[in-house]
């Protein structure tokens, strides 16, 4: 690894990615002049950077001119044919552009994509890479491997070594035949392999072929020149068929030359080739991990009986996964340096794909955002099938007239928001809890953003911060692979003053296509409703207390944890300071094992005393009990201790999924105020949402005496997102052996078919039905090589869970077995089926 791959560094103090490569010529004239040291130092330090940048989401590449006039020069042609060698790309405008200011050049970086313009068919690699270090053999020459190749290359050896793998002791391939006879004994190359001795001007009975290289010892330098050649030809025999390098012969005359006797050293020879092997690069795909095998013969050659000297012959087998001839040339920002890649690291991104899923998930979800046209850190993104869309949300959540882009927040004031130019977008302060930023707490201002000036307000570094952490999410988390650029100018907001820029920095006029297109992609919105984003995006310093009535499957839990992270940034507190909530131990383990906050049970919640807490979030709350105290006043005493400053109380709940008849601690429904309602149901399969309904028209025909009849009325509001693969079966009248067998069948069926044991739930009614239950299914389940169980406190193990319905209130599986759903009371049955039947997303069997 070269020293200096690591000596350029990020400038901190600009809201985008800034490396300043230092001094650097500009002009063709003026490069010309150069020595060609100094040239290739300068080029190599701008090539550098601008890699690093296109492989961490773009940003800026400054320089000084090293020239001392500041007349407006041009790059230089040596400068733009590295630039455009490294993108593979003939137009430098598809990646750069630049601007000259004074002495001071800047070259724009966008972020590399799959592809840059996708009507030309063209097709980029995961990242970019200045040089892959690969070789291959293709009829007598040696071809490298270059970045549009890679990835092919890199699938297919991986796809042999499985194969090989899969397939020990089997008879090989046609490939592998024909690999081995290339190096078996009836290879004439392998016959010279194994002689001692030959005679000088001997012509070889074989010419070069993709098994055979002839060079000779045509320097003077003859260890340097061995050690030189092999990182290209070694990898390269080793990645295709494997072969044999003749060091010694003639290429054209086939004529054996060799190496003068007192020119060289046989065993100083053979310790520098098994040195230059050793430090070749290796990627594994198999478990076995072999070295590359290699064999070195040194032939004595005789001119008549006098020792002349010698020929080198190395013998190259097949390699099962790949050889490199050095670390790949690619980099990223790591932090604040430019950094080179590893080769583990590099072959990890550039076969980087979108994964192969199981026809069941194939028909439940849909991409939203793949790898094959994405930044190099972009991660894919699927929505469950019948969610709004990204083009939905943001014509609802971000609205954008024609002719301008405007979104005033609650709290701006008319009169200074109607100064704005048509491009500006007003935005509020919680653009940095929405990056997972702590938001400044003497920040009373709104942010302002315009489409080429990133936004911030009082305190610049945090500015700067907040709108770099903004355009990196923009670019690597939302995939917006259009020109970006974002330039901070510190506005100040008052209700008695319009705005007044105070200062600003950065550069470069961007091409944003609609800026509402990126918010969409970087809030994770593909991921939730337009009603969890509103409700989740409510300012939480004005709304203290909230109860969140949610439908089965509208996503409460999940809401409940992001408004734990969102407390933290908001109000700047540790996670020991919020408390959660719920009824029940297993749902307890889940929300603690996450780090956000401090999780327990109502029953030790009504124990305790808790004065460090001062944010309190309540889930399940339909399902909360008074014989222990009424934890409503508690919570709500905790969080109002300070006065000056009370913490937060929110409260999710559904009546629809009581499981019990007695009181449950809530306040009347008239004084659940202020209330928010999740209506729209996105987590189950169209089947299993079916079922849910009606269960729940029964409810409403008949409902138990603590549900309220005003919240019935949520039915009438209710969305369920169709198109969503599953099914739902019931099944009547079966014995314990017939239900169990059938739980083992099933659920090897889709272990084979891609699910976990993490995907699976198998549901009772009581925990003394969990101890009937275990014996008998665990036998079952061994006898079909199935893994065993465990209860729902262990949600992250890798088994399937035995466990009661009430104990996974709260928690969700993809595949959900019922066993004899039952209740003391007949009248909240329904009650306990929509609780059942809600904990599974795809697949629902029901054992009545």
């Amino acid at each position: 690894m070269e020293a200096n791959h690591c000596s350029l560094g990020v400038d901190l103090s600009y809201p985008d990615l800034v490396i300043d490569v230092g001094e650097v010529t500009l002009g063709e004239e003026n490069r010309k002049k150069l020595q060609k040291t100094q040239r290739n130092q300068e080029k190599a330090r701008v090539i550098r950077a601008a890699c690093a940048l296109l492989n961490s989401g773009g940003g800026v590449i400054r320089m000084e001119m090293a020239n001392k006039d500041e007349r407006p020069v041009e790059m230089g042609l040596d400068l733009e044919e590295s630039l455009r060698n490294l993108i593979q790309y003939r137009y430098l405008q598809a990646f750069f552009e630049t601007k000259q200011q004074g002495r001071r050049f800047y070259i724009f970086v966008k972020s590399w994509s799959g592809d840059p313009f996708p009507k030309d068919g063209s097709f980029n690699s995961r990242i970019c890479s200045l040089s892959t270090s690969l070789y291959c053999r293709s009829g007598t020459s040696v071809l490298p491997v270059n970045s549009r190749q890679a990835f092919d290359f890199l699938k297919t050896k991986e796809g042999q070594s499985k194969y090989n793998l899969i397939n020990e002791g089997s008879p090989p391939t046609k490939i592998m035949k024909a690999v081995y006879q290339n190096i078996s004994d009836s290879n004439p190359a392998y016959k010279v392999f194994q002689t001692d001795t030959i005679e000088y001007d001997e012509i070889l009975s074989f010419p070069e072929s993709p098994s055979i290289e002839f060079k000779q010892f045509s320097t003077e330098h003859i260890q340097q020149y061995v050690e030189n050649i092999i990182p290209e030809y070694i990898p390269a025999f080793a990645n295709t068929e494997g072969g044999y390098l003749f060091i010694g012969v003639d290429d054209k005359s086939r004529k054996v030359l060799g190496c003068a006797k007192n020119k060289v050293d046989p065993n100083s020879l053979k310790n520098v080739i098994a040195r230059a092997i050793s430090k070749l690069p290796i990627v594994h795909f198999c478990s076995s991990k072999p070295p590359v095998e290699c064999s070195t013969k040194i032939i004595e050659v005789f001119r008549g009986k006098e020792l002349y000297g010698y020929l080198c012959v190395i013998k190259v087998k097949a390699f099962c996964c790949v050889v490199f001839s050095e670390a790949p040339r690619s980099w990223m920002v790591k932090e604040k340096y430019v950094c080179p890649l590893t080769t583990e690291e590099w072959v990890e991104k550039m076969m980087d794909a979108d994964p192969e899923f199981p026809p069941d998930f194939a028909e439940a979800f849909e991409s939203q955002l793949s790898l094959s046209d994405s930044p190099s850190l972009c991660r894919p993104v699927y929505s469950k099938k019948g969610l709004e869309h990204k083009a939905d949300l943001q014509r609802h959540l971000f609205p954008v007239p024609p002719g301008h882009l405007q979104y005033t927040p609650e709290g701006v004031n008319k009169q200074a928001s109607a100064t704005f130019l048509p491009g500006i977008v007003i935005l509020s302060r919680s653009w940095a809890v929405d990056r997972n930023l702590q938001e400044k707490p003497e920040s009373s201002h709104p942010h302002s953003l315009h489409c080429s000036k990133g936004a911030g307000c009082r305190g610049p570094d945090y500015c700067t911060r907040t709108a770099f952490t903004l355009k990196q999410n923009l670019v690597n988390v939302g995939g917006y692979t259009g020109k970006v650029c974002v330039r901070a100018k510190v506005l100040c907001l008052s209700p008695e003053s319009s705005a007044e820029a105070l200062g600003g920095t950065g550069t470069w006029k961007p091409c944003c296509q609609s800026l509402s297109d990126c918010l969409a992609r970087t809030s994770g919105l593909n991921r939730s409703t337009a009603q969890q984003y509103e409700i989740f995006s409510k300012n939480l310093r004005k709304n203290r207390e909230l109860f969140v009535h949610g439908l089965p499957g509208s996503g409460k839990t999940i809401m409940a944890m992001k408004i734990m992270e969102k407390i933290r940034n908001v109000f700047h507190c540790e996670a020991e300071r919020i408390l959660y909530v719920c009824e029940n131990q297993p749902l307890r383990n889940f929300i603690s094992d996450k780090k956000i906050c401090q999780a327990e049970t109502r029953k030790t919640f009504m124990r305790g005393y808790f004065d460090h807490i001062q944010h309190i979030i309540i889930d399940e709350a339909q399902n909360f009990r008074t014989e222990d105290g009424y934890w409503y006043w508690k919570a709500k005493t905790i969080t109002q201790r300070e006065k000056d400053c009370p913490g937060v109380l929110w409260i999710f709940l559904d009546y629809f999924q009581t499981s019990h008849l007695g009181r449950s601690g809530l306040p009347l429904l008239s004084a659940q105020y202020p209330r928010e309602e999740l209506t729209r149901v996105v987590r189950n399969a169209d089947e299993i949402a079916e079922y849910i309904q009606q269960e729940m028209q029964r409810i409403i025909e008949n409902p138990p005496v603590n549900i309220p009849h005003g919240y019935l009325a949520i039915l009438s509001e209710a969305k369920w997102a169709p198109g969503v693969s599953g099914n739902k079966k019931i099944i009547k009248n079966w014995t314990m052996e017939q239900i169990v067998t059938f739980v083992a069948d099933t659920c090897r069926f889709f272990f084979e078919r891609g699910y976990s044991p993490k995907d699976v739930a198998v549901l009772v009614s009581t925990t003394r039905e969990v101890e009937h239950y275990w014996h008998e299914l665990s036998k079952a389940l061994r006898k079909k090589r199935v893994v065993g169980l465990s209860d729902a406190s262990d949600m992250s193990g890798d088994r399937i869970v035995l466990d009661s319905v009430r104990r996974f209130s709260g928690l969700e599986r993809n595949i959900v077995f019922g066993i004899h759903p039952r209740t003391t009371d007949p009248a909240i049955l329904p009650n306990i089926l929509i609780c059942l039947a809600s904990r599974a997303k795809q697949h629902l069997y029901i054992f009545l």
